[in-house]
């Protein structure tokens, strides 16, 4: 029974930035779990490899799509596209993020709206693109990877913060709207998880910083998270919808 509450065969989960880092991870979660998985991302060559690493040995279709994810024709093509080939995508991970650390008083237009399209609207539209199907065979999974930063923050991370808190609400939202068709809509927010994100825009001192905060006095592996994602992406998490489920080692468990 236990095989059969997390088992994907049939479904087809669609991985946004799914080319590295955690996206990868859960991409290949979903394969292992039977779905036939499409990624996107923004270079061909990264995805190219990256496929090939999540169907190796396994009796799935493993498909991409390079997408730059702040084009909005882009990302509509895209949905167009992967509906196309695969009539329904019953998962949505929206995975793609981006980050760029700046005090209030420096905060750049441009950069503002860079990171506002990527980690918050493209996950409405992509969402608004893919639930009409879902809706219609009463049957889907929507999961917003957010942030522990959505739920606590530091100085320079406004830009971060904001988007990671805006998928939490519009999370919330979007499950009671869907909810009576049968459709789930969560947020996995992990902590500290050694990305190649993470690992450059955070030196030395700063990463062993995080491993002190948490109560596992570590970071994060991709890994970890493919647990937490298949639980919310299958029937195991089949009564679980407008949550948000941290994954952080115990990071904010500490109020000071």
């Amino acid at each position: 029974m236990l095989n059969q509450l997390f088992d994907l065969t049939g479904r087809t989960a669609l991985v946004t930035g799914g080319s590295k880092g955690i996206g990868k991870s859960i991409a290949r979660g979903y394969a292992e779990a039977g779905a036939n998985v499409v990624i996107t991302a923004r270079h061909e060559d990264e995805l190219q490899a990256a496929c090939a690493e999540i169907g190796d040995g396994l009796d799935v279709q493993v498909a991409y799509r390079l997408c730059e994810m702040t084009d909005r024709a882009q990302c509509d093509d895209m949905i167009r596209s992967v509906q196309a080939e695969f009539s329904i995508v019953d998962i949505l991970c929206n995975n793609a993020g981006s980050n760029a650390p700046q005090p209030l008083v420096d905060i750049d237009d441009a950069d503002w709206d860079r990171v506002l399209e990527l980690n918050f609207t493209s996950c409405m539209r992509l969402a608004r693109g893919f639930a009409p199907a879902m809706i219609e065979q009463k049957w889907g999974r929507i999961l917003h990877i957010s942030s522990i930063m959505a739920l606590t923050s530091a100085a320079g991370r406004g830009v971060y913060s904001g988007t990671k808190a805006a998928l939490v609400g519009t999370t919330r939202a979007h499950a009671i709207e869907l909810g009576p068709h049968g459709v789930t809509v969560n947020c996995l927010a992990p902590g500290p998880v050694a990305t190649d994100m993470l690992t450059t825009m955070l030196s030395p001192e700063q990463r062993a910083g995080f491993c002190d905060r948490a109560s596992l006095k570590r970071l994060g592996e991709t890994i970890e998270m493919v647990g937490p994602a298949l639980l919310l992406s299958s029937d195991a998490g089949s009564y679980i919808t407008g949550a948000v489920l941290v994954v952080d080692g115990g990071v904010i468990c500490r109020s000071f």
